[in-house]
């Protein structure tokens, strides 16, 4: 049994999950702001950070707003900003978003982990140096950032926020770059990181949280061109810039689990402000997308819970709608809905689900 999976099980009981809260994604509006800003000003980010000022956060609504036309037949600038609603309350938990493309604008840079070769016949010498070379080869690529959610949430909150994007996908794969690549979150105290001290305030003299506000508020790559244009030999920099490269802060871990899980892989690039990973993979090798199923809709007046947690959505752009359903269901089967199951999902009998199993 994979760690992830094995993680919900401890986390939830059969009895807990019948009683999971209606928790519902869907891309954002403007009336969403306020509570949005209440959301990223109150969590640690997961991945790349959402900024919580109030223009710039208006200006990623509008564009994700825009990005909802149903003209949209490949990848570009558009960017999905997602909720995730307590239906009951109206409180949100959580949101993350999807970059169509990323550095389509401007190039996405990423440091590239390399080996060097030294070797010398004369003196019997051979040795393999590790060094970080500036690179923008995951320019273009879909990219998943922005995810927060409040603290003490159980698993199928972070199923929703992290794998609801991917079942996006799934379902309007045109939409996107043949490849997926996340950042994740490394080591830092919010203020510094050991890895912009060695590396990135020598040639911005800015320290690491006023980095992160520079990237937010005009681009990444505005810090990258002033990043060094040769390979930097990773044995020169500091132990505790040495240990925090590839390695991830401690509250990004669940979600950084859940994406390897997914097929997502490592090791290969990291994040030239924190150093933490950037994950990547080929869209259709990921579970959430390549693994997820279609079935009908199948609305009835009432439904007994089932055992099994799946998360499913409607197929829709602007009306998407998500949400982990306790149900018994086997491929090839209508999905049974309760009526406010299916009015949660915007989905009347026939309509077209798409399934991923969570548990």
């Amino acid at each position: 049994m994979k760690r992830w999976r094995g993680w919900i099980k401890r986390s939830l009981s059969w009895s807990d999950k019948a009683d999971l809260p209606m928790l519902l994604q869907r891309l954002c509006r403007r009336q969403d702001m306020g509570r949005i800003q209440r959301l990223v000003t109150a969590t640690k980010a997961g991945t790349a950070a959402v900024p919580a000022a109030e223009q710039r956060l208006a200006e990623l609504i509008e564009a994700s707003e825009a990005a909802m036309l149903e003209g949209v037949t490949f990848s570009g600038e558009e960017r999905y900003f997602f909720v995730l609603e307590d239906s009951d309350s109206g409180e949100l938990v959580g949101c993350s978003s999807i970059v169509a493309a990323a550095g389509f604008s401007q190039p996405f840079y990423t440091f590239r982990n390399e080996v060097f070769l030294h070797a010398s016949r004369e003196l019997g010498l051979h040795n393999r140096i590790h060094v970080l070379s500036l690179c923008h080869d995951l320019t273009g690529h879909s990219l998943l950032s922005g995810l927060y959610q409040l603290p003490n949430q159980n698993a199928s909150v972070l199923a929703l926020n992290a794998l609801g994007r991917l079942a996006f996908m799934a379902s309007h794969p045109d939409r996107f770059a043949e490849s997926v690549a996340v950042e994740i979150a490394g080591i830092s105290d919010g203020q510094n990181a050991p890895f912009w001290d060695a590396v990135g305030r020598h040639f911005f003299a800015v320290s690491y949280s006023e980095a992160e506000q520079i990237g937010l508020t005009r681009g990444r790559s505005f810090l990258a061109e002033l990043m060094p244009g040769y390979p930097i030999y990773v044995p020169m920099l500091s132990d505790a810039a040495q240990e925090a490269i590839g390695q991830v802060n401690p509250v990004s871990e669940p979600v950084f689990e859940l994406l390897l899980e997914q097929g997502f892989e490592t090791d290969n690039y990291v994040d030239i402000f924190d150093g933490g990973p950037v994950l990547h993979a080929r869209g259709n090798s990921l579970r959430g997308i390549s693994g997820s199923q279609v079935a009908c809709a199948d609305v009835v007046a009432e439904v007994v819970p089932g055992r099994q947690c799946w998360l499913v959505s409607n197929q829709r752009v602007a009306d998407y709608r998500a949400s982990v359903l306790t149900v018994d269901w086997q491929p090839g089967q209508m999905l049974t809905l309760s009526a406010e199951q299916a009015e949660l999902l915007k989905v009347r009998t026939g309509d077209a689900l798409r399934l991923l199993e969570v548990s």
